[in-house]
């Protein structure tokens, strides 16, 4: 048996007037995820846990049945397992975003969505200034970057309350800077990292095309180095592979055993990415016993509040990808499908709520229900409702 999961990251939203009281998933054209919704079986799950963080690695966590509420420990570890980075006990991983700061506010958290080759170059920069036997930087993608904190207590020390930064956009820089233990050492790094960065030429350059300078590192997310049981020992299964091109999500994909198969979309129009990533997970799924096709587009959309660019992510996962995952589900006779955003990202708050989010599942011995398109409605009128976080993958796979 092929079992085959689709996230699409942050896709739930609520009704709005600007969409005639529709979601975006009900004013999207989606008729591929509509058919599934046809022929398979719809329903709600809580994927988000109670005492964390609402968030897309917190969501996936509990998706592939790992509880989160247990074994979560940030979402700084799994960008450091992406990289393979070796923590010891001592060490602490950090997502670190380049942001841009002005007149003493946290003014956008991409630093205008600088490209990954002039970030590169400004955390060489930082290891070359900061860098320590205590303190090391490694690069990411875009904004996106790890910093590895090491301290004689480890996390113990260096537990200080932090904020993801997209989460206090406009807010001052003084009012949401880490709280508790640690806090004057991350603090002072993030401190440092903006005297050496308002004046370096690569940001000279960025402020005279007026883009946003990355003038600032914002550190978050913290976090030692979970420890999950493989996947194919929890579910019974040869193999599986993780497909994203988010950190987080490969993180937790090789913190978990999968395979990871890494696509690329900086520099790529979305059609040309949507493409290349359903090839690679249909190639994943003729190897492996499992796969989880990660999309992060909804959900970023949804972040930036772009309510177009979340309704055409979804029009071009349904166009580019779930209609070659149709093919495949018809083209064989022994797979499964589950297709579910994993939590409710709301394009108009900008923020991510812990609502269950819907799914549908499809293929082998699944036999429709009454529920005939997918969107968050649709699902509620479902009598399948999993309201146990990391109740959905083993129900999902069944033999």
């Amino acid at each position: 048996m092929k079992y085959i999961v689709v996230v699409l990251a942050g896709a739930a939203d609520h009704p709005t007037e600007e969409l005639g009281g529709k979601t975006p998933l009900e004013a999207a054209k989606v008729s591929n995820l509509n058919f599934f919704a046809k022929t398979g079986k719809v329903g709600t799950a809580k994927l988000v846990s109670d005492r964390l963080p609402p968030s897309p690695d917190v969501s996936l966590f509990n998706l592939l049945g790992y509880d989160a509420g247990k074994l979560y420990t940030g979402r700084g570890p799994l960008e450091a397992a992406d990289k393979e980075l070796t923590l010891d006990d001592k060490e602490v991983a950090f997502c670190m975003n380049f942001i841009t700061e002005a007149a003493g506010n946290l003014a956008d958290p991409t630093a205008g969505n600088i490209s990954t080759k002039e970030a590169r170059a400004l955390v060489n920069f930082l290891n070359k200034k900061v860098a320590s036997d205590f303190v090391r930087f490694f690069s990411g993608s875009g904004h996106r970057h790890i910093a590895v904190i090491k301290d004689a207590h480890g996390f113990e020390a260096l537990s200080a309350k932090t904020q993801a930064p997209e989460s206090v956009i406009g807010e001052k820089i003084d009012d949401i800077l880490p709280k508790g233990p640690g806090e004057e050492l991350i603090r002072k790094l993030m401190y440092d990292a903006r005297l050496l960065l308002q004046d370096h030429e690569i940001n000279q350059v960025r402020v005279d095309l007026g883009e946003n300078p990355a003038n600032m590192v914002w550190l978050w997310g913290q976090g030692k180095k979970p420890s999950l049981k493989p996947f194919r020992e929890c579910f019974d299964i040869s193999g599986g592979a993780m497909v994203a091109a988010r950190e987080y999500a490969k993180g937790l994909g090789r913190t978990a055993g999968l395979t990871v198969m890494e696509v690329k979309e900086e520099g790529e129009e979305p059609a040309a990415f949507y493409d290349k990533i359903s090839k690679v997970a249909i190639d994943a799924a003729n190897e492996k016993d499992f796969v989880c096709l990660f999309l992060h587009t909804p959900e970023e959309a949804a972040r930036a509040g772009d309510v177009k660019g979340k309704i055409s992510a979804l029009e071009g996962i349904d166009f580019f990808v779930l209609s070659k995952l149709r093919k495949y589900l018809e083209q064989s006779k022994d797979a499964r499908l589950l297709v579910t955003p994993g939590h409710a990202t709301l394009w108009k708050m900008k923020e991510t709520v812990r609502d269950s989010a819907p799914f549908v599942i499809a293929g082998k011995n699944i036999m429709a229900d009454e529920v005939e398109r997918f969107s968050e409605i649709a699902a509620k009128t479902s009598e399948l409702k999993f309201n146990k976080t990391t109740e959905l993958m083993p129900f999902f796979i069944t033999k």
